[in-house]
């Protein structure tokens, strides 16, 4: 089967102009080398942590950003450096589903003229006119199509999403890229999205590149999957193959964060992998292996080379010199740069046992060194209330004598 989008070798640097002639001192390399493909009908998930260039990949492959290197293919053509002339055809092929509902929608338009504006910069005319295939789409994301003429503030965040889903979907695109289109909306509202996507994608054939870093609801909509680090990917397989068997360091630490929301589990040792330091700067990587700085299985290799994606096992592509769960590639490397909890079911608390220094027969000499204190504050003590005791006596013979007188 021909892919229906193909990349290779993708990069996006955005320069770092300083002075007063504004000269480029450097570069933020946020997409640096991508390869892969997204087959008719299939749904690619793309992981990673915040700031390793997802965003900018979903929009580069739609061509909202110029790339800066490599190669972007759709049904066999080359889109990497089309114009605003050359693009507009296959804005009806390639859509795209914004993260933010709020910000991606114009707050001086209706909800009517927000749907109907891909008709109108493409010069389409739906069979029933334009506001009947509106009113259908929005009955479609599951809104109330009488909201036709509401602007984007009367409507909640999980509905503005819905307005934002229709839109993308007026002109039947072959290719949607959905840039975690469920992160800023509720948890109820996020499985309403992901369901709605489900069932649309079987409806209208439709194929996804989806966004995200829930891992969860990455597993629930999607064929094979993609993990992100720093701009490049790392690994590259189908879904149960990088559930069960992560081959890579970064993504096994990824899959030991993800809760297991069952009740059945509970007293279960579970391994957690909590990675130290922070991510480095995107404007200078490191070099070699770029998650060798925070890897627990790097070697020298690791810090000089690096390592390019391979299939290790069918359909699943790594890009490490020491991959996990492969025979003959397990190196023993330093634990300081991770830290391993292991977390388990509180247990009943033990009696406390008696110490050494409670038992009478290894009293130390401090203890000794203790009583002639304590016999000198017992003499004083008595001495103390002998003298009350004589001066009470005195005062009451004064008394007595003075009352004979």
């Amino acid at each position: 089967m021909e892919p229906l989008l193909k990349v290779t070798g993708l990069q996006k640097h955005f320069p770092i102009r300083k002075g007063l002639l504004q000269r480029q001192t450097g570069a933020v390399k946020a997409v640096d080398g991508l390869d892969f493909e997204v087959y008719p009908g299939e749904t690619l998930g793309v992981v990673g942590e915040s700031g390793c260039g997802k965003s900018t990949m979903g929009r580069l492959i739609t061509r909202l950003l110029e790339p800066t290197g490599g190669k972007i293919e759709f049904q066999g053509t080359d889109i990497s450096h089309l114009g605003v002339s050359g693009m507009r055809p296959l804005r009806r092929d390639v859509q795209m589903i914004f993260q933010d509902p709020y910000g991606s929608l114009n707050p001086r338009h209706t909800v009517g003229s927000i749907v109907s504006a891909p008709f109108t910069l493409q010069g389409v005319e739906p069979e029933g006119g334009v506001k009947k295939e509106v009113q259908r789409l929005l009955g479609l994301v599951g809104l109330n199509p009488e909201h036709y003429n509401r602007y984007p503030h009367e409507f909640s965040g999980g509905q503005r999403q819905r307005i934002g889903i229709a839109r993308a979907l007026a002109l039947k695109p072959k290719l949607v890229v959905a840039d975690e289109p469920v992160s800023a909306l509720d948890v109820s509202i996020q499985a309403q999205v992901v369901n709605l996507l489900d069932d649309l994608q079987e409806e209208l054939g439709l194929t996804y590149v989806f966004i995200a870093h829930d891992l969860s609801v990455v597993r629930h909509v999607s064929d094979r999957i993609a993990v992100m680090y720093l701009g490049k990917i790392v690994e590259l397989a189908d879904r149960k193959s990088l559930y069960e068997n992560p081959m890579h360091p970064y993504t096994r630490a990824l899959m030991s964060a993800v809760p297991v929301p069952d009740p059945r589990r509970r007293g279960v040792k579970s391994e957690r992998i909590l990675l130290k330091g922070d991510v480095p700067s995107p404007i200078a990587p490191p070099a070699g292996c770029r998650f060798h700085t925070r890897c627990w299985k790097a070697t020298d290799l690791c810090k000089t080379q690096e390592p390019p994606l391979l299939e290790l096992r069918p359909g699943q592509r790594v890009a490490c010199h020491h991959p996990e769960n492969a025979e003959g590639a397990t190196v023993p490397g330093a634990r300081e740069s991770v830290e391993v909890k292991i977390t388990k079911a509180p247990e009943a608390p033990e009696e406390p046992k008696p110490t050494k220094a409670a038992e009478p027969a290894e009293t130390t000499e401090p203890v000794k060194a203790a009583e002639p204190e304590a016999e000198a504050a017992a003499k004083s003590e008595a001495e103390a209330e002998t003298e009350a005791a004589a001066k009470s006596e005195a005062e009451a013979a004064a008394e007595k004598n003075s009352s004979g007188e």
